[in-house]
């Protein structure tokens, strides 16, 4: 599967980790950065830079890391057509893709290891949306008619 992974200087070690583990697993990982420990680069500017990398189709789905997760997880779910959602466990991981066609994995380097990444990455991209349960396609559409209430014409979000 086609990937593509950012990360803050918070997640950079896990991210090269994981990257490694993912290209030597035969999928492609396009890697967005950080590119470096930079302790003073900011994470909504990978969290931004993934998104719009799914939004405009360089891959299907993404990971994303920072310290907790949150931070990330966050400026992601601010892009309109990404679906972030912060897992640390398992069930989550594939869940969210199967019941919310969730498009980016969200992980927190402080909060787990290497092994549990590859894990939950694992079951990220093992898992499809089940479109075909009547139920999950009409939450997804859900979904999709919040999002399109609250786009702006230039893709912000108006403020309340």
């Amino acid at each position: 599967m086609k990937l593509v992974i950012a990360s803050d200087h918070a997640g950079f070690v896990l991210k090269e980790e994981l990257r490694a583990n993912l290209t030597g697993a035969g999928h492609e990982v396009v890697d967005l950065g950080a590119y470096k420990v930079e302790p003073e680069d900011d994470y909504p500017d990978f969290a931004q830079r993934l998104g719009e990398a799914i939004v405009a189709g360089v891959a299907a789905r993404g990971i994303l890391i920072c310290g907790s997760g949150v931070g990330v997880c966050v400026a992601a779910n601010k892009i309109p057509g990404v679906r972030a959602g912060i897992c640390h466990d398992v069930y989550s991981a594939h869940q969210g893709v199967e019941h919310d066609d969730m498009n980016v994995l969200v992980l927190g380097a402080r909060i787990i290891g290497g092994a549990l990444a590859m894990d939950l990455a694992n079951a990220y991209i093992a898992a499809r949306f089940q479109a075909q349960e009547g139920r999950f396609e009409r939450r997804f559409k859900k979904l999709l008619a919040i999002e399109a209430k609250y786009q702006c014409g230039d893709g912000s979000t108006p403020r309340a």
